[in-house]
């Protein structure tokens, strides 16, 4: 190998670029117009456009992938994960072209890339799995017929599926009709596939899986557990190594398990077999993935290795570095997600400019990402903009580590689940480590929704104030009481606050509902902030456009509008019929036509945005007078999509 071709994009191209260059190898970027300024784009040493702005007609296009490798002259392709990953006819079209695929086999890749193929070789295997039903038969009566043997709580899963997409948790087997519609349609829009299989749901499990790698000379050993418990939606947001959960017992018992699901396949290369285990300790087969996971990075800083530099040596016919009694495990490492949603109103994803963005340093600390200051986030990919991830001498030093780096890094522009992290870390059931599946519950999203930003959003007032509002002609030097409105939230979760602010020689009296704030600014100047909030020394970073504000406080952001000089909303807004897209993305299936009688709470358009969708339901009982949209037009945020006559309204026309 000379040049190897990166089909992938933002963080995970960064990092695989740094292992590709550090090994002597030349690292070629492919990537679609959203992407033409992107930080993975300027690391390499040669790019390829594949244009096209959707992943379908960019980074999942094989055609275009095979002919910038022939345009650049690379002779291996490395896959990152997503995508094309495990993507078997992928793999089948490199070897085809003389290329190399980094990566384990067609073969091995199709076999595991299915749940139910790879369910039933487990079992061949020795592997324990989890009750369920993984037939061919795929008709919706035979699936409601195994669902009522497995019995309630179960799990409708994707058989080519991955991350949370085409999943869904059923409690009452009423529900599991419309849950296997919904999975279909999900599965078949993310996976081209809309195959299931149905799981007895094992809940508030521990989700374990074994780091495993194999070579072209029979070798294969596994690199101990990671613990990704801490899900929402399915989807991974902490992950640790070593788990608090396993001890050495059961890492052997599940590391052998991981070993011989692998040799079952003959896998050569990186990859990572998935466990459920209960209460019990009782471990079930969940799924492998052929290829590197988003969460390696904990792995490689507790057993001191580069998993990337390992699949360049494997691909290479490389022996493995070293044998499994060589694998020696020092400290402990904590990965968090970094994404662009809301975390608390429904985990909503985030679109916009990133404005600013200036990632922690420190002992112990690595960010994973592929992001710049002003750069934009679409809705065309995943919501994931960086991964951090602290070791330490123990867990307890990792988490501390981890919260101080979250704190210290300043991102600005739009709303993302900081916060919500640091409040996760400090958890009492995170901290003592008996987090399960179930962590993320509803009830801790409520009890971190019931705190307020007033402090923050009192700040921001005096930043306003120092600096003059928009139209109000308005300066610190005269001495008058001014109200001003603030939209502060995100999507579908703003509200509306009041603020008062006076001007005084001690500082800027702010007053916001019941509480009263005392405000001194020491400087402000080039986007940095020092203040004094009822006495004590703070520092924060912020960002002001216009009628827009976003603050960085470390522990806390606020996104706010300045909504003073905007027209007033009227009353009914919340029932209006008018129906808007909550976010940037595809409409991807319009339920209703024109002259349709609808309920409220009925789904009438699903938009997917960040590889996830969204319904956009009736906001009350009455007939769809007007359709805007039409299935696979683009919608902008907040962009008007359908028109409800609402029951009890007058004609206007008769």
């Amino acid at each position: 190998m000379k040049k190897i071709l990166i089909a992938n994009r933002a963080e995970i191209a960064c990092r695989i670029t740094e292992s590709v260059q550090a090994a002597g190898y030349d690292a070629i970027a492919v990537y679609s117009e959203p992407d033409a300024q992107s930080l993975f784009v300027m690391l390499a040493d040669a790019s390829v456009s594949l244009g096209g702005k959707s992943p379908a007609d960019s980074y999942l296009d094989i055609s275009k992938i095979i002919n910038a490798a022939k345009l650049t002259g690379a002779d291996a392709i490395h896959p990152g994960y997503g995508f094309l990953s495990e993507n078997a006819d992928f793999a089948k079209a490199c070897a085809d072209n003389n290329i190399k695929f980094i990566g384990p086999s067609p073969e091995a890749i199709e076999l595991m890339g299915n749940k139910a193929s790879a369910k039933d070789l487990m079992i061949k295997a020795g592997v324990p799995c989890v009750p369920g039903y993984q037939g061919q038969n795929q008709s919706t009566a035979q699936l409601l017929a195994q669902a009522k043997k497995i019995g309630s709580p179960v799990m409708v899963k994707a058989a080519a599926g991955g991350g949370g997409r085409g999943m869904r948790l059923v409690h009452e087997l009423a529900e599991l009709e419309a849950a296997i519609d919904s999975a279909r349609s999900e599965s078949l829009n993310a996976f081209g596939s809309d195959e299931l299989i149905l799981e007895k749901a094992i809940l508030n499990a521990r989700h374990i899986e074994i780091q495993i790698a194999g070579d072209s000379h029979g070798n294969v050993i596994h690199l101990g557990e990671r613990d990704c418990s801490a899900q929402r939606r399915h989807q991974k947001v902490i992950e640790e190594c070593p788990s608090p959960f396993v001890d050495e017992e059961l890492r052997q018992q599940m590391g052998l398990a991981a070993v011989n699901a692998a040799k079952a396949v003959q896998y050569e290369g990186v990859g990572t077999v998935e466990f459920l285990v209960d209460d019990k300790r009782q471990f079930y087969f969940l799924e492998m993935n052929t290829r590197l996971q988003v969460e390696h990075p904990v792995t490689e800083l507790v057993t001191d290795t580069d998993l990337v530099d390992w699949q360049l040596k494997i691909a290479n016919g490389e022996a493995l570095p070293c044998a499994q009694q060589d694998i020696n495990f020092d400290g402990h490492a904590i990965e968090v997600r970094i994404y662009a949603e809301d975390a608390l109103n429904n985990f909503m994803p985030q679109t916009g400019k990133l404005q600013y963005f200036e990632p922690y340093e420190n002992v112990g600390v690595r960010i994973d990402h592929g992001l710049h200051s002003g750069c934009d986030i679409t809705p065309h990919y995943d919501a994931m903009l960086a991964k951090l991830i602290c070791w330490g001498r123990d867990r307890e030093e990792a988490r501390r580590r981890l919260i101080r780096a979250l704190t210290r890094s300043r991102i600005l522009g739009l709303t993302t689940n900081k916060g919500f992290l640091v409040s996760l870390l400090e958890q009492p059931e995170f901290v003592h480590g008996d987090t399960t599946t179930g962590f993320i519950s509803e009830k801790l999203l409520e009890k971190l929704r019931t705190s307020d930003n007033n402090e923050q959003l009192a700040v921001a007032a005096a930043v306003v104030a120092q600096n003059g509002a928009p139209e109000s002609g308005w300066s610190n030097a005269e001495p008058m009481l001014v109200t001003d409105k603030f939209l502060v939230g995100s999507a579908d979760g703003k509200a509306e606050k009041t603020v008062s602010t006076l001007a005084t020689p001690a500082g800027y009296q702010v007053q916001i509902e019941n509480s009263a704030y005392l405000v001194t600014i020491t400087s402000c100047d080039s986007g940095t902030l020092l203040y004094r909030l009822n006495g004590v020394e703070k520092e924060a970073v912020f960002y002001r456009d216009d009628n827009q504000i976003s603050m960085d406080f470390g522990r806390e952001t606020l996104n706010a509008n300045i909504t003073t000089y905007l027209p007033e909303a009227s009353e009914d807004a919340a029932s209006s019929g008018q129906i808007h897209a909550a976010m940037e993305g595809q409409v991807i299936k319009v339920l209703v036509a024109e002259g349709d009688k609808v309920m409220k709470g009925q789904a009438l358009v699903i938009v997917e945005a960040m590889k996830m969708e969204h319904r956009h339901l009736a906001d009350g009982d009455g007939e769809v007078l007007r359709l805007a949209i039409e299935a696979g037009s683009q919608v902008k945020n907040r962009q008007f999509m359908v028109e409800l006559k609402l029951a009890g309204e007058k004609d206007e026309s008769a």
